[in-house]
């Protein structure tokens, strides 16, 4: 049931002004136009788990579904880490943390971080000692720099010298040269008690570590050595439309020192979480699934095992060498094509798919009633909401998009008395008229402005057709003299003899 903002119902064409009356449903699924089945299916995927495969032509609305699947389901509840392995660095172990000892975990790693204070926030003799501040003329610059940019005095404040002689020399010597230590402890009065504070360089910045932070470090010191692979607060959705392999499987970063302990970088640190992985606890969407190719076998082995192992996928790179096992990857799949292209789905992923969840098929128009054109004044706000750069629509224009909705049925789907649900192309009319109402000036878009956009929104080939009589003619046309005279010339693939497009 469509309302108002103001609560009102909108059951007929005349119960409104304009879009921006229209209250947009909160719910991603409720705002899917026309895909009924499909939606009560998505809700069934979200709550017991089960994938999907939705088939239909772009833009209507499949993207929508998958992504309102992701919004029913609980939060994360687990986080990934991968922590280093002393005995076999390049075997790193896998750890599953729970979300509150994980929410812990984060809490202690950012109390160790401490606070970030400008150099002059700082007291004076601090800033002077870290490099930041001359201790001759006052003035504040990069401790990269040794000698004052304003006085050309050395920044290092002096040390008092060793019994010897020699070792305050050379503290002193280094200092200036270094532009003042990296890390400077001294102590304070925090709430009528004296505490150990240490500041530490940070850039431009100047780091200061309470006793809690120090407190904090040492605990983290006492940990084995980690990465957080998977946040647990991550997007339940994932996006994997045309990933890559290691986009969508995960890799280990090249080290050209081959993660040497001094030099080069651990293997643990390397390691990079797939979209298979990121999707763990949530909904792994992938459009246009055929595209994948021989990718959809991995996807396959991660459905069935709920876990897939991430190695170096460059056989020339260091972290070929580098292999974490068992990492987890229980998601809910929704894969989506077209029909055209529904053959090109590997068998066996088409019955894991059937077998534990279901295959959907969407609608491309809905039957021409009053409840189904009210919808279409749902999707045209919504629209509006998104796009965001262009005016509501006037009732009056609702209702030229509603005829044009009926013409598109009928000409493209060959359907009398339905509205079309290819909303993709629909809602480009809607910004197209929108853009006009703009530029002009105008609070609303109106039926107008409606009408000189389909003028101006139609396909390229119509204008071809109108321009050149045929699409054939419009080729032909677009060929110069001496292509036409080349044997087998075919621009689109030189490759190839077939001039068929040309006649």
């Amino acid at each position: 049931m469509l309302t108002t903002k103001d609560g009102r119902t909108i059951e007929g064409m005349d119960d409104f002004d304009s879009t921006d009356e229209v209250a947009i449903p909160s719910d991603p699924l409720d705002r899917v136009i026309g895909q009924d089945d499909a939606v009560e299916i998505a809700r069934i995927a979200a709550r017991q788990r089960r994938h999907l495969l939705i088939v239909g032509p772009p833009g209507t609305g499949k993207s929508m579904i998958a992504m309102g699947i992701s919004i029913h389901l609980s939060r994360p509840k687990e986080e990934i880490q991968v922590v280093h392995n002393p005995e076999n660095p390049e075997r790193p172990f896998v750890e599953i943390k729970k979300r509150d000892e994980a929410i812990a975990e984060k809490n202690r790693m950012a109390g160790a971080d401490g606070v970030l204070l400008e150099p002059r926030e700082v007291p004076d003799h601090v800033a002077e000692h870290l490099g930041y501040r001359c201790a001759k003329c006052g003035t504040y610059s990069l401790p990269s720099e040794p000698i004052c940019p304003h006085c050309g005095a050395p920044k290092a404040p002096p040390r008092s010298q060793d019994p010897m002689g020699f070792m305050g020399i050379i503290q002193v010597t280094v200092d200036q040269f270094s532009g003042g230590r990296r890390r400077y402890e001294t102590t304070e009065f925090v709430n009528g008690k004296e505490e150990v504070v240490v500041y530490e360089r940070a850039g431009e910045m100047i780091r200061r570590l309470d006793q809690k932070a120090l407190e904090n470090r040492r605990q983290l010191r006492q940990t084995r050595p980690r990465k957080v692979l998977v946040s647990i607060d991550r997007d339940p959705f994932v996006l994997a439309t045309g990933a890559s392999e290691t986009e969508l499987l995960g890799d280990v970063r090249h080290d050209p020192y081959g993660g040497h302990p001094q030099l080069g970088t651990p293997p643990y640190e390397r390691v990079v979480a797939g979209a298979i992985h990121d999707a763990h606890e949530g909904v792994l969407f992938i459009d246009e699934l055929p595209h994948l190719g021989h990718l959809q076998r991995f996807i396959l082995t991660a459905m069935q095992e709920k876990a897939f192992p991430i190695s170096g996928r460059n056989p020339q790179s260091a972290g070929a060498s580098v292999r974490v096992e068992n990492v987890p990857c229980d998601f809910i799949f929704v894969g989506a094509c077209n029909i055209q292209d529904l053959n090109t789905i590997i068998s066996p992923l088409r019955s894991r798919i059937i077998g534990s969840g279901y295959e959907v098929l969407v609608n491309t128009t809905m039957p021409d009633t009053l409840e189904n054109r009210v919808k279409l004044v749902q999707f045209a706000a919504q629209e509006v909401t998104i796009d965001r750069r262009i005016p509501h629509l006037t009732r009056g224009a609702v209702k030229e998009i509603v005829r044009e909705a009926a013409r598109r049925a009928r000409d493209i789907d060959g359907t009398e008395r339905h509205l079309t649900l290819r909303l993709r192309e629909l809602g480009g009319l809607i910004r197209t008229a929108g853009d006009i109402a703009a530029m002009t000036g105008a609070e609303y878009t109106e039926e107008k402005h409606i009408k000189f956009a389909l003028k101006r929104s139609r396909s390229i080939e119509e204008k071809i057709r109108e321009k050149y009589g045929s699409f054939a003619g419009g080729v032909s046309s677009d060929i110069t003299a001496s292509q036409r005279e080349i044997q087998g010339y075919n621009y689109w693939n030189i490759h190839h003899d077939d001039t068929t497009g040309y006649r």
